[in-house]
C-alpha cells in the first residue's frame, strides 16, 4: 500500500495543520497587491496555509500536488486536513494571478482556453498559458518568479489552443546543485518539447538543441499547426514520455500517434511505439488490413499519462485511429486505437493492453488520465488501474498484467447501415454502474420551455435513428448519448484510496 508515501503524507499533514487559514483582512490586502502587480485576475488559490519551510524544500513526489494528477498516480486526491466542511466557507482568496493571455495575434483566438492544473514543487508553482508561455509563482504571494515564451508562430492555425501543464523533474545525483538540476517539462502547440531550468526558466542548453526538442521529426506531417502537444509529459527516472494531440477530420491520412519516451538530461529519443501497426511484425497487424493501417492517422495519446515507477510502467490512453465517424477505410477493431496501454517506460515495450471501444465511430476517444491505486479483492489490496471513459464506464484493470478486475462483458450493439462501414459487432461493458445513460432516449423524454419546444424535441428524437449507446452514425442522422464530449472527458476522476472509491 506504498508505505513510503503514506509516511510523507502523514509529515505534510503534520505540518500544514499547523499553520493558520488567512484571515479575510490580509487576504483582501493580498489580492490587492496582486491586483496592482497583474491587474487581470484569472488564477485565484488560497494556499497561504502552506508552511515557508516545507516550500523551499519539497520535491514532486514530496509535494501535495507535484504532478498534473495531484501526485504520479494520478489520484487527484488530497489528503490535507486543514480545509474542511466546517471552515471552508470562511476561506478568501490570498492573492490572484492573471497569465495576461487574451490571444492577440494568435490565428484561432475563438480557440484559446485556460485548461492547465499548475503543479508545487522545488518550493514554486509553475503553470504554462495556452500559448506555452512557462511561469513559476511564488505560492505565498502569488508574486511571479521567473516566466518563459517559447515563442510559438502565432499566424499558424493551430487545431487546438489548449495546455494543460508542465511536469517537473529533478536529477538523481544527489548533491551536485547547479543550473538544471531541476527541471520543467513541457510540450508546445508547434510540436516542440522544451525544458527549462526549475529555479531560473532558462532552456536547458545540454537537452536537444539549446533547450528543445523537435518533435515534428520523424512523423508525417499533413498539415501544418494540426500536430501539437496539449498534456503534460510523463516522467518516469530520466525518461520523459510524450504523446500528441492531432486534429481530427481532415481527411484519413492524417499524422500518426506514435508515443516516444526521450533522456530528461540529453533529449536523446530513447524509444518510439506507434499505436498503428506499420508492418507485420507490429502486435496489433493481425487484426489490421495493413494497407489501410498505412492509409491511416491519429491513435494518439493527446490525454495525460500515469506512470508507476514500482513497476516500471507508463499507463497510457489512446484515441480513435482517423477519422472519427466513418471506419470504412480503417475495417477491423482498430486494436490499440481506443485502448489503455501500459508500456515499459525505460524501453517502450508494450506489456498488456485493453481496448475499451472496437472500431470507434464516435470519437469515443480514451481521454481521462488513468488512476492508479490499490484495489482491494477479496481483502487483499491489489496493484489497480482505474480508466474512465467518455461513454460514461469505467473500468478497473490488475496493473501489471491488464486482467480485469470488475467484470467486463462484450455485449452486442447495433449494426451500421452505411455502405463500406462494418461496425464493430460488440463492445466491452464494465459491469461497474455506468456514469450516462445507455437506453435509447425515448420522445417523451424531451424536455423544453413550452409545449412548443417539447413538441419540436420529441419530433426531433423520433426522426434519428436511436438505439442507445454505441448507435452508429446514419445516412438520416443519429442521436448520440453520450455524446463525444463524454461521459468522462480530460478532466478525469479522483480516487481516494484509504476509502477504495471515486468520489
Amino acid at each position: 500500500m506504498r508505505p513510503a508515501v503514506r509516511r510523507t503524507r502523514a509529515a505534510v499533514r503534520g505540518i500544514t495543520d499547523n499553520a493558520r487559514m488567512t484571515p479575510r483582512s490580509s487576504a483582501g490586502a493580498s489580492a490587492a497587491r496582486g491586483r496592482a502587480r497583474m491587474p487581470h485576475a484569472l488564477l485565484a488559490l488560497a494556499l497561504s496555509c502552506l508552511a515557508p519551510a516545507w516550500l523551499c524544500a519539497q520535491a514532486p513526489a514530496a509535494s501535495d500536488w507535484g504532478f498534473y494528477g495531484g501526485d504520479a498516480w494520478g489520484q487527484r486526491f488530497s489528503h490535507l486536513e486543514q480545509i474542511n466542511r466546517g471552515n471552508v466557507a470562511r476561506l478568501a482568496p490570498a492573492w490572484t494571478y492573471r497569465t495576461g493571455e487574451l490571444g492577440a495575434g494568435l490565428a484561432r483566438a475563438g480557440k484559446l482556453t485556460f485548461e492547465a492544473t499548475p503543479v508545487l514543487a522545488f518550493g514554486l508553482l509553475y503553470l504554462e498559458s495556452a500559448t506555452n508561455v512557462v511561469i513559476a509563482l511564488d505560492p505565498q504571494s502569488g508574486r511571479e518568479r521567473w516566466r518563459f515564451d517559447p515563442h510559438i508562430d502565432r499566424t499558424r492555425r493551430y487545431a487546438e489552443a489548449s495546455a494543460r501543464g508542465v511536469s517537473v523533474w529533478q536529477s538523481a545525483a544527489a548533491g551536485k546543485p547547479g543550473p538544471c538540476a531541476r527541471r520543467v517539462f513541457t510540450g508546445t502547440l508547434d510540436a516542440r518539447l522544451l525544458a527549462l531550468d526549475a529555479d531560473s526558466g532558462r532552456p536547458c542548453a545540454d537537452f536537444g538543441s539549446g533547450g528543445q526538442v523537435d518533435l515534428t521529426r520523424g512523423i508525417r506531417i499533413r498539415d501544418i499547426g494540426a500536430y501539437l502537444v496539449t498534456s503534460p509529459p510523463a516522467v518516469y527516472r530520466n525518461v520523459i514520455v510524450v504523446g500528441s494531440a492531432i486534429g481530427d477530420n481532415r481527411a484519413a491520412d492524417v499524422e500518426r500517434g506514435v508515443i516516444r519516451g526521450f533522456d530528461a538530461i540529453s533529449g536523446a529519443q530513447l524509444w518510439a511505439f506507434d499505436p498503428l501497426p506499420d508492418s507485420a511484425s507490429h502486435p496489433a497487424a493481425g487484426e489490421w488490413n495493413l494497407a489501410q493501417a498505412a492509409a491511416t492517422g491519429a491513435g494518439n495519446a493527446w490525454g495525460v499519462m500515469s506512470v508507476d515507477a514500482e513497476h516500471g510502467l507508463v499507463l497510457i490512453p489512446t484515441g480513435s485511429a482517423s477519422p472519427d465517424f466513418y471506419g470504412g477505410l480503417r475495417l477491423g477493431s482498430d486494436r490499440f486505437a481506443n485502448s489503455l496501454l501500459a508500456l515499459e517506460a525505460a524501453t517502450g515495450a508494450l506489456v498488456w493492453h485493453q481496448q475499451l471501444v472496437h472500431h470507434d465511430l464516435w470519437d469515443f476517444d480514451l481521454a481521462a488520465q488513468p488512476v492508479l491505486g490499490d484495489f482491494a479483492v477479496r481483502g487483499v489490496p491489489v496493484p489497480a488501474v482505474i480508466q474512465a471513459t467518455k461513454t460514461g464506464m469505467v473500468y478497473v484493470f490488475e496493473r501489471t498484467r491488464g486482467r480485469p478486475l470488475v467484470p467486463l462483458t462484450e455485449k452486442p450493439v447495433p449494426a451500421s447501415h452505411v455502405p463500406g462501414e462494418h461496425a464493430w459487432p460488440t463492445q466491452p461493458f464494465s459491469a461497474l454502474p455506468a456514469l450516462t445513460p445507455q437506453r435509447a432516449l425515448r420522445p417523451e423524454d424531451a424536455w423544453g420551455l413550452t409545449f412548443w419546444d417539447r413538441g419540436r424535441c420529441r419530433d426531433l428524437i423520433a426522426s434519428l435513428r436511436n438505439e442507445g449507446i454505441f448507435t452508429p452514425p446514419d445516412t438520416r442522422g443519429t442521436l448520440l448519448l453520450p455524446g463525444y464530449l463524454g461521459g468522462v472527458n480530460w478532466g478525469g476522476v479522483a480516487f481516494d484510496e484509504d476509502r477504495g472509491r471515486c468520489p
